[in-house]
């Protein structure tokens, strides 16, 4: 096969990965499942979309290989692929919040919103741990009162611009907990190959 031939027949499957990529829902659903599987009805009620218009876009993501489906009873439940799934989405984001201005200027207002409480870098949150504190996700409904009040606390969620743990540290803070927010959130750790005891399957 000659180079040229070779390149005319790999890029329009790179390509394929980028048109799956070109729409502002299949990121959402996509930047959903890196926080773990889910079933079309529960994508749809969190990103607001119908089920039909959900469906398809999961459709588009796993024709382009970046979603996978099982069965559970009568659901088909959505997960993404495999890792580098999820590193692709936080890549993506990483490009357009270093290149597009109007990125830049979203991320500050929306950042310069957040004031509850102190934010610890990861590296940070992994020497904490080390030191007793307790790292709390509150991608769902944390359970408070089960909380150690005389250890520190770092909350974390779905990353950047995910307002779960601002919510979290919030309500921590008025019931007297020592608490920190952990800059990015589950897809920036899991990507960067920190530690993770349990996990998302």
């Amino acid at each position: 096969m000659s180079q040229r031939k070779f390149k005319d027949e790999i890029y329009p499957h790179f390509a394929r990965v980028a048109q799956a990529l070109a729409s502002d829902k299949r990121l959402e659903l996509l930047d959903i499942l890196t926080q773990g599987p889910r079933h079309v009805d529960a994508l749809a009620q969190e990103t607001g979309m119908s089920v039909a218009n959900s469906s398809q876009h999961l459709q588009t993501l796993r024709a382009a290989r970046l979603v996978e489906t099982a069965r559970k009873g009568n659901m088909i439940i959505y997960r993404v692929a495999d890792p580098s799934v999820m590193n692709l989405w936080v890549a993506l984001r990483g490009v357009a919040e270093s290149r597009l201005a109007e990125v830049k200027q979203l991320a500050e207002e929306f950042h310069s919103a957040r004031s509850n409480g102190d934010v610890v870098t990861r590296d940070q949150a992994e020497v904490l741990a080390h030191q007793n504190a307790v790292l709390l996700d509150v991608r769902p409904v944390a359970e408070f009162e089960e909380l150690p009040s005389e250890r520190r606390i770092i909350a974390y969620c779905r990353g950047l611009y995910c307002l779960l743990a601002d919510e979290a540290a919030a309500l921590l803070l008025a019931n007297g907990f020592d608490v920190v927010r952990l800059e990015g959130g589950w897809p920036e750790w899991q990507s960067e190959g920190r530690p993770v005891i349990g996990g998302v399957t």
